[in-house]
């Protein structure tokens, strides 16, 4: 295809030296360790062959123990918890991608379904992340000294240096399975170390959504400010799930996706000089719409650069979004465990008119704002 032709091995070495690239050439190894945020078990901490097991001895009897079949008597207690607490993180966004401080919890309004709700916790400020970096690295679009192979670890780098110490970083890339190089941590040896590791990549499949759920159900159990950094071409060749499938499970696992679309300006150049043809040019806007999807659904924002140069705005917007937030949480009045889909919508309101807020700049002019959110959650199911 022209299109893989003219992706092919170009001549960036001085491009790719001011990003910080390390020397290593090794391409990435293949035998994956310790799972993001679900740590195998290892050997040490499993008992012995050998070591015969413990005699238990008798458990103490209870009158409140039933026997298999048997049902609970008149008057007996039982215990069941039916209390959902929904916590919804928002950003309000100026025109310009800047978070606007200082709203009050009164100005919020939370909409579930349409039924207003009760907000019973609310905290502001910045606080420290946990962020899933999510690469794709295959042979589809990332060949080795190609564009979309410096584009891809230009837009690593940069970002890694907008970090802050106390933030907490896994590395996970992919082709045709997904592979975490660094496991969540604060120290950046471990993330660079990792980074050197993409260098030469393996496979030509990209499996977007086998790779995206995958890391978002890993992270759903995380407490705290946590987000998935995506950078990549959109694009999904191979995976097992479908499109329908990722968007549930990523709404259900309820992280907050941050999509940095690459390859922008080569598939403009290849459009303007007719080497795209009208299949292709489909391919690469469902693959941005993709990506737009995930990130409203799950409460993020999407990015699409042409220019080298707008990287530092993008990082400088991202490290807004995911520092400074208004943490929501309410109880929702409809407390049917059904594990139907709730849809969940944050207003900006007058509490005194109930009439959309209006925000002033400094110079005391109207301005535009965006409210941004996670656009709904998957209720529990029954349990009996």
């Amino acid at each position: 295809m022209k299109l893989r032709r003219f992706l092919g091995p170009t001549l960036v070495a001085a491009a790719v030296a001011m990003c910080g690239l390390l020397p290593a050439q090794t391409g990435p190894k293949k035998e994956s360790g310790d799972t993001v945020s679900r740590p195998r078990k290892k050997a040490s901490d499993e008992t012995p062959a050998e070591k015969p097991p413990e005699a238990q001895g008798e458990k103490i009897p209870s009158k409140l123990q039933k026997k298999p079949g048997e049902k609970a008597e008149a008057g007996q207690p039982t215990f069941r918890s039916d209390t959902l607490t929904v916590n919804v993180d928002v950003a309000v966004l100026d025109n310009r991608g800047r978070f606007i401080p200082g709203i009050p919890a009164g100005n919020f309004r939370v909409l579930e379904d349409g039924v207003p709700q009760k907000v019973s916790g609310f905290t502001t400020g910045e606080s420290p992340i946990t962020l899933a970096m999510v690469i794709e690295f295959s042979n589809l679009y990332q060949q080795y000294w190609s564009y979309g192979w410096q584009e891809t670890l230009t837009a690593c780098y940069g970002f890694l240096q907008t970090l802050k110490p106390e933030d907490t970083v896994a590395v996970v890339a992919f082709d045709m399975r997904s592979e975490i190089l660094s496991d969540f941590s604060t120290n950046r040896q471990d993330t660079y170390e990792a980074m050197a590791r993409l260098r030469i990549p393996a496979f030509s499949e990209s499996n977007l959504y086998d790779a995206l759920t995958s890391v978002a159900d890993r992270m759903s159990d995380i407490e705290g400010r946590k987000a998935i950094l995506y950078i990549g071409s959109g694009m999904d060749t191979f995976s097992k799930i479908t499109f329908d499938v990722t968007r549930r499970r990523l709404q259900t696992a309820s992280v907050p996706i941050y999509a940095l679309g690459t390859l922008q300006a080569m598939r403009e150049y290849l459009d303007s000089h007719g080497y795209m043809g009208p299949i292709q040019r489909l391919d690469f806007l469902q693959a941005d719409n993709q990506l737009r999807t995930f990130s409203k659904e799950t409460g993020g924002q999407s990015w699409f650069p042409r220019f080298f140069g707008e990287y530092g705005g993008i990082f400088r917007q991202i490290s807004e979004a995911l520092r400074n937030t208004y943490s929501l949480s309410y109880q929702p009045t409809n407390t049917a465990r059904d594990g139907k889909y709730r849809k969940i919508k944050v207003d900006l309101v007058d509490p005194r008119t109930d009439a959309p807020l209006k925000v002033t700049d400094e110079k005391g002019k109207p301005m535009k704002y965006t409210v941004v959110a996670k656009t709904g959650y998957q209720a529990p199911r029954e349990v009996e």
